[in-house]
């Protein structure tokens, strides 16, 4: 019997030491964390004075580094850069008309509906589970089409233009086909109006699930690559991370003039090929030696397999650009620039020869406005920040007239060559020695440590999927090139006074 009972007593001792163990190393500093004994018996806490802990935060260990304020976040709450408040929707400083413009789009919708279901019919094609597009009022395109006024493609405190970002950056593709330029180089006009003969011009319009649209820039030319010295301007590479670069950068200089651009990874089977309707796009997709998929422009110039591009096997990153309203809606006027490089191998412009091409210029219509001239100086200051010297155009609205802002389109030139600085794509600055009073102020902010451009730069263009886009020698480069802008606008003041340089902003709000 002592035995049986003996026999009982070593299990029970054994949970005992558990249960103790657990109390020591579980329960109680649970217990002693949340209060003490008051708080396990009554279930209520210590009130704050017999509290043993601190509401107050332990310090942070000197070797432990706080996280560095944001220079971007300063640069926007900036009073160059708060302005005035943009107009209500609807009113005649914005481009589009509201009830007219989701009209014309309804009709879009119907009749891009139409030629899907005409399309899929013709190839025997059943998709029971398609469903037919439909105008999304709140869409973030539509929205950013509304946004659109006399100050600039998007207003400073836009929330539609990152939620756009975004859009763009992740929705899925609905279709494929290839730009209206490259529609016309298959015969339809003469092919040297629109392309150069370098093998370089390739974009396709893709639209999206919510029915907005954008060009995609496919990448050419990794990131760390300069252009060579002894390759011409107009035959340079097209680099989708200029794109998304000089998206940045117009947005930082506060000119709101480059359409939103994000970088993306593109599986150009499944979001292009398997999309595309065009039998020219199509026929153009092959598979490389190395089982990647590519695919090229097909054009007089440019049907050729060595000028295509190609996934890594299928996907392919590049710079997806939102599109602007429709011509037909918003139109446009595109007008050659006055200060446009010769695009022969010897030839020069009247410009690169005289002197004082400027004062001629100012006699004639539109230059005699100088609202226009200062806009041309403004997209001098911006193409010399990237180095694009291929600004043989620009657009505007018409419905703005003569005192409307100049588009910044077409920047894949840019972000190039990062050790050359080409001073001539100042000459409108220099040659005119006029400058906005609220861009040299904006100039000269950024050349502040606290705003300092590279700083603001690299912190934006983190906010990208395709991080990091511009190399640092390209960041570094901007903030000497500011430095030299500055000191053409100096040595102008220094000649001609400040006064006659400094031009005050007659045809822009309060800032």
């Amino acid at each position: 019997m002592g035995r049986l009972r003996r026999d009982r007593l070593l299990p029970l001792l054994l949970l005992c030491s558990l249960l103790a163990a657990d109390l020591y190393f579980h329960v109680w500093p649970e217990v002693r964390r949340r209060g003490g004994l008051l708080l396990l018996l009554t279930g209520r806490p210590l009130p704050p004075s017999s509290c043993p802990c601190t509401s107050h935060p332990s310090p942070v260990p000197h070797n432990v580094s706080r996280p560095a304020p944001s220079k971007l976040r300063e640069l926007f709450l900036h009073p160059l850069h708060l302005g005035a408040p943009q107009p209500l929707p609807d009113t005649e400083d914005h481009l589009l008309s509201g009830s007219k413009a989701i009209r014309s789009y309804r009709r879009q919708v119907s009749r891009w509906n139409r030629k899907q279901k005409f399309y899929r019919e013709e190839l025997n094609m059943t998709y029971p589970d398609i469903q037919a597009a439909q105008l999304n009022l709140q869409a973030n395109w539509l929205r950013f089409h509304q946004e659109i006024s006399h100050s600039g493609l998007y207003p400073r405190d836009s929330l539609t233009v990152p939620k756009l970002l975004e859009d763009i950056s992740n929705f899925n593709t609905i279709s494929a086909d290839y730009s209206p330029d490259e529609k016309a180089l298959l015969g339809t006009c003469d092919c040297s109006q629109i392309v150069k003969p370098s093998g370089v011009h390739l974009k396709l319009v893709l639209r999206f699930q919510d029915f907005g649209k954008a060009m995609f820039k496919p990448m050419r030319q990794k990131r760390e690559e300069e252009t060579p010295e002894d390759v011409f301007y107009f035959v340079d590479s097209q680099r989708h991370n200029a794109e998304i670069a000089a998206f940045h950068l117009d947005r930082i200089l506060d000119f709101r003039r480059v359409p939103p651009v994000a970088g993306r990874m593109i599986n150009i089977t499944q979001e292009i090929l398997d999309v595309a309707s065009n039998e020219d796009l199509q026929s153009v997709f092959f598979i490389s030696p190395a089982n990647n998929v590519c695919f090229f422009a097909k054009c007089l110039y440019m049907c050729k397999a060595e000028y295509a591009v190609c996934g890594n096997p299928h996907l392919l990153e590049g710079a997806l650009v939102a599109f602007l309203p429709s011509l037909k809606l918003a139109p446009r006027v595109s007008v050659l620039n006055p200060w446009i490089r010769s695009y022969t191998f010897t030839g020069k412009e009247a410009w690169e020869v005289n002197p004082f091409y400027c004062n001629t210029l100012k006699q004639h219509y539109p230059y005699n406005n100088s609202n226009r001239l200062l806009n041309i100086i403004d997209m001098a200051i911006f193409d010399f920040l990237i180095g694009n010297m291929d600004r043989h155009h620009y657009e505007m609205f018409t419905k703005f007239e003569e005192n409307g802002f100049l588009i910044h389109l077409d920047n894949a030139r840019g972000f190039g060559k990062h050790s050359q600085d080409e001073i001539s794509i100042l000459a409108p600055l220099y040659q005119c020695c006029m400058i906005r009073k609220t861009t040299l102020q904006r100039l000269k902010l950024l050349a502040l440590e606290d705003y300092r451009l590279s700083d603001v730069m690299r912190e934006s263009l983190l906010q990208d999927l395709l991080a990091p886009i511009l190399t640092e020698p390209h960041l570094l480069a901007l903030d000497r090139r500011l430095q030299k802008i500055l000191d053409t606008v100096k040595s102008c003041i220094e000649i001609n006074g400040e006064k006659q340089v400094v031009i005050e902003d007659s045809f822009e709000e309060p800032v």
